[in-house]
């Protein structure tokens, strides 16, 4: 029997498109995985060290660890129109060297942060801190993720989306890429696809099955917000362009990496397609 480790964040869309696994839904022969749920930030310093089998990561993290995980074409997360917002108390007028709480060094959202704001002075926290640190005055202002875009204080205001600071660097009708998964290279080849294979399954059956997904999460207390917010939030971040990777997302991939090289983020530029585990390898072993 297999032991294989899958790291997600506990916010509700890693949560719902994990827990047909979970849940006894979809399973693998001979598999076990054993889930652990970390914030983000944590997932992708823990990803540097290649802790985990598979783990969820932000996307713009990836560059740094090409070399040891592969990236999955499913339980991928964009925004279309949304994503994280940098938020601030109303009225509050921001100097260039404003202080700014992210949630994360390797995020996506902290990446196109720092290219329209490079005279800020960040902070880094766990992300369910970030709207308390800017309302008590901490910081400035603070970038919010997940669940926390859809439900804020009254005293707080956009300051900027992170969806308009993407639009400017990427161009119109190209989504934003937030968070995507990775696998370790070290597992065997056939292995690696059979577990991708799973994961894809699990977030289809999720998907399909969301109204009951959705209530059995509530029900357990594994979600942070109520049925309603929940739906919104998974129509944001956890739908059927989760399922697998299109070609429009890779494009936006691509455009990230692009970008992050451009601007001197990475060291080089790299196509997501050539860091994917090859598919075709499976039925290729078995014709010979």
């Amino acid at each position: 029997m297999s032991q294989i480790s899958i790291a997600h964040s506990p916010d509700a869309d890693d949560i719902f498109m994990y827990y047909a696994i979970k849940f006894g839904w979809v399973e693998l022969k001979n598999t076990t995985f054993d889930n652990i749920a970390l914030d983000i930030e944590t997932l992708n310093q823990e990803a540097l060290k290649g802790t985990y089998d598979i783990s969820a990561i932000s996307f713009g993290l990836y560059p740094f660890i090409k070399d040891d995980y592969a990236l999955l074409r499913t339980a991928v997360s964009f925004g279309n129109g949304y994503g994280p917002k940098l938020v601030k108390l109303k009225d509050k007028k921001l100097k260039p060297n404003f202080k700014v709480a992210l949630s994360g060094h390797y995020t996506t959202n902290a990446l196109l942060f720092k290219i329209a704001y490079p005279n800020a002075k960040i902070t880094y926290m766990n992300f369910l801190d970030i709207e308390k640190a800017v309302l008590d005055g901490v910081v400035d202002a603070g970038v919010l993720i997940h669940e926390s875009i859809l439900e804020y204080s009254h005293l707080l205001e956009v300051e900027k989306e992170i969806w308009d600071i993407w639009v400017e660097l990427a161009g119109e009708g190209i989504p934003l890429p937030l968070g995507g998964m990775a696998i370790r290279r070290s597992i065997p080849l056939l292995k690696a696809i059979e577990y991708e294979d799973t994961l894809i399954k699990a977030v289809k059956v999720a998907h399909n099955q969301k109204h009951l997904m959705s209530k059995m999460l509530l029900e357990r207390d594994l979600v942070r917000v109520d049925y309603d917010t929940l739906q919104t939030y998974l129509n944001l971040y956890a739908n059927e362009e989760s399922i697998e990777l299109s070609e429009l997302q890779l494009k936006a991939i691509n455009l990230l990496y692009k970008i992050g090289f451009e601007k001197g983020f990475y060291k080089d530029i790299i196509v997501a397609q050539d860091y994917m585990l090859p598919k075709e390898y499976k039925s290729l072993r078995y014709d010979n």
